[in-house]
């Protein structure tokens, strides 16, 4: 096979993960549909199977925890299991919070179960507490806290509010939405927490008025100035770029200004045009930040789930019709570039000021289940019939449902705090 000859199933992929990237939407939406509670049983292990394979040692660990207390210094949130608890109710539904883009209200626009909410993340060797909403609350009162990149980002900002904004009168907060910034206002906490559109974190041509064609997007790597002096002043900032990189394609790069783009760019593999993305974002940390006044955080990469044989399910359509996490200890798909992941490590190692990642990865690999698949919108519409009959197509399998994930990755983030 030559060397410009990709399989056709390359290409449908690389073709649907663009679709998905184009429908990005900066403005955020809400729905009024109503959605059916209904859980199906995951398939696990009938209870007398279980007591009849369970040794001993095991009763005795089901008894007896000798899991630490949560230690930011000594736990490692990547080691862990999804256990299933059918009793675990979620503090916020894609109904009951109205600050959900319909992009992620899975069960209200039309999925069938919500087992994917009843899914708790435990750690191998501490325990992490669970989300509480009123500690929360006590952390960020007379702060500013800003989500800032790219829509995955918006999902865990979304997840957050939703996560205490039901223990706020209503005559004590708001919600102004914008294009790029986004402000849930709690006016008798003195508290804000923003959402900041930055796919990229440097600037780009692409950052408002989205380019579908990758090929035509221009990545300015040396400037951020343009959306970091909206950061200044921030008590609270918590950042991610990664899927917005991952094209398949050389990016184009340039220095200095746009107008010099066509002459002046440098046609760059992705970890490459990452890193120097990213040491300009450190630069400015570095050299803006107070770290005795801002505490700067960093949520790893979001994995995709877009090939259904990383998980060897071979009759699958990429995370579509998935029901349960992958039980796989360490499972590792295509959607999660390491090089990429390696690159944030070492960048924020080198930093003057400390930065916390929040690796959420691993935990994400496994959950296979719990994207938008074909509950979603495109274009601002819910997906038809039709479309939801192509899921190979259609199938979100990037970003994920709410309640849900990016839950778990705020009960981390809270754990931080």
């Amino acid at each position: 096979m030559g060397p410009h000859l990709l399989p056709v199933s390359v290409l449908m992929f690389s073709l649907a993960f663009l679709v998905l990237l184009y429908t990005e939407r900066i403005n955020l939406l809400s729905s009024t549909t109503l959605f059916s509670t209904s859980c199906a049983k995951p398939k696990t292990k009938t209870k007398q199977a279980d007591d009849t394979n369970t040794t001993t040692e095991d009763r005795l660990k089901s008894i007896v925890d000798d899991r630490f207390m949560f230690d930011p210094d000594e736990c490692n949130v990547a080691q862990g299991k999804w256990v299933y608890n059918r009793s675990f109710k979620p503090l916020y539904t894609d109904l009951s919070c109205p600050y959900l883009d319909r992009q992620v209200s899975c069960v209200k626009n039309g999925k069938n179960d919500s087992c994917y909410r009843q899914w708790e993340w435990q750690l191998d060797d501490c325990i992490l507490p669970r989300f509480d909403a009123r500690l929360a609350l006590d952390k960020i009162r007379g702060k500013r806290v800003m989500f800032v990149g790219d829509s995955l980002q918006r999902g865990q900002w979304q997840s957050f509010v939703c996560l205490v904004e039901f223990l706020i009168p209503k005559d004590q907060k708001s919600m102004r939405r914008g294009k790029v910034h986004s402000v849930f206002k709690i006016k008798d906490h003195n508290a804000t927490i923003e959402f900041y559109w930055a796919p990229f974190l440097i600037e780009s041509n692409t950052d408002l008025k989205i380019i579908a064609d990758p090929k035509q997007r221009m990545l300015r790597v040396d400037s951020i100035e343009k959306h970091a002096k909206h950061w200044v002043g921030v008590d609270v900032l918590l950042f991610n770029t990664y899927v917005w990189w991952m094209t398949g394609l050389k990016l184009r790069s340039i220095w200095g200004s746009f107008a010099n783009g066509d002459d002046g760019y440098e046609e760059l593999e992705a970890p490459v045009s990452y890193r120097i993305a990213l040491r300009t974002w450190a630069n400015w940390i570095d050299s803006n930040i107070d770290q005795n006044k801002t505490r700067v955080f960093f949520t790893t990469m979001s994995p995709t789930h877009q090939r259904s044989l990383d998980w060897n399910n071979k009759g699958g359509i990429k995370c579509y019709n998935e029901t349960e996490p992958v039980k796989k200890k360490g499972h590792w798909g295509s959607g999660s570039d390491k090089k990429m992941m390696s690159v944030v490590g070492s960048v924020t190692g080198r930093m003057k000021v400390p930065v916390t990642l929040i690796n959420i990865t691993q935990l994400s690999e496994y959950r296979v289940e719990a994207h938008s698949s074909i509950y979603t919108e495109l274009g601002g519409k819910l997906l038809s019939d039709e479309q939801k009959a192509d899921p190979f197509k259609y199938a979100d399998c990037i970003h994920w449902c709410l309640p849900g994930v990016p839950d778990t990755w705020n009960q981390i983030f809270l754990a931080y705090l």
